[in-house]
């Protein structure tokens, strides 16, 4: 299932009514994203401050509007549910932006929502620049072009994009894949789709410790991207073993999740690891051919 975005994917909020999801409503709505309304049960008929229809269903809300992307900015008890509503409203495609959604929560609708692109839990969100933004990302930073980029963190995508968008690379599309241990699409998954986009020329993989995405990631690279300019870097490389820094999935157990494999993962692969964001564009450029 596709990861882009574009001026027809028409996006309701859940949430939309509270701090939050009003907030970033308008952000998003600034940047030209197609937001059609937002649900917030028990507030069904108002109209927000942006002027969007407010439903108290998800089916509702789909029914009158067409809606076919979903946005959440509930409360960690409530995002499963908001979650399974909306695969049983028939939406296929949700971005949950939510931090703290229980493990369990995540696991019951892994198992539920065959067919579904899930981005997140506890991630930025996704952009296609120039087209849709869908999430907290700061769209100024972002420029049309044909990198494509995929991140465990938010803000290290922010720093990542803003050198590479300086530096004369604009981006395709731009995944925030989340930092929780169970997400619902990984390094792999963005990857396979962003193999059959033909927009995208070249990657930027930002992970961190913790978990075996990156390796796995890896291994899909080697496979089928191997003729493909991709860039990696691997985040807390300096975080003691056992102690959760930052993210829920980023924690060493022993030897599993070390930056030194995942690093050595992507070497393996023939993907350069950059030591500092900094290095990312420079990097970049010489595996495109392009004097830096």
């Amino acid at each position: 299932m596709s990861i882009y975005l574009d001026k027809s994917s028409k996006i309701f909020v859940q949430g939309i009514t509270g701090s939050e999801g009003s907030y970033h409503t308008g952000r998003m709505l600034s940047y030209g994203t197609n937001i059609v309304g937002g649900v917030t049960p028990g507030k069904g008929g108002q109209k927000t401050a942006h002027g969007l229809p407010v439903f108290d269903t998800v089916k509702e809300c789909v029914a009158a509007t067409g809606a076919t992307h979903q946005c959440i900015f509930v409360p960690p008890a409530g995002a499963a549910d908001a979650l399974l509503e909306a695969y049983e409203a028939g939406i296929r495609f949700s971005v949950c932006i939510t931090e703290g959604v229980p493990v369990h929560d995540m696991l019951r609708v892994a198992g539920a929502t065959p067919g579904m692109r899930i981005i997140g839990p506890n991630c930025p969100g996704l952009i296609s620049p120039g087209k849709s933004l869908v999430g907290i990302m700061p769209g100024h930073v972002f420029k049309e072009g044909n990198v494509g980029l995929i991140s465990r963190s938010g803000t290290l995508t922010y720093e990542v994009v803003d050198g590479l968008t300086r530096a004369g690379l604009g981006q395709s599309t731009c995944v925030g894949i989340g930092g929780d241990p169970i997400i619902g699409t990984t390094f792999v998954d963005c990857l396979r789709a962003f193999a059959e986009d033909p927009q995208t020329e070249a990657l930027v993989l930002c992970g961190e410790i913790g978990g075996s995405d990156e390796e796995e990631a890896a291994a899909f690279i080697k496979r089928h991207l191997s003729d493909t300019p991709i860039v990696g870097f691997i985040g807390g490389r300096n975080a003691p073993p056992g102690k959760s820094l930052g993210h829920a999935g980023a924690i060493i157990s022993g030897s599993f999740g070390t930056p030194q494999s995942k690093i050595a993962a992507f070497q393996a692969a023939g993907v350069p690891v950059a030591d500092r964001p900094s290095q990312i564009p420079e990097l970049l450029k010489e595996r495109l051919g392009v004097r830096v």
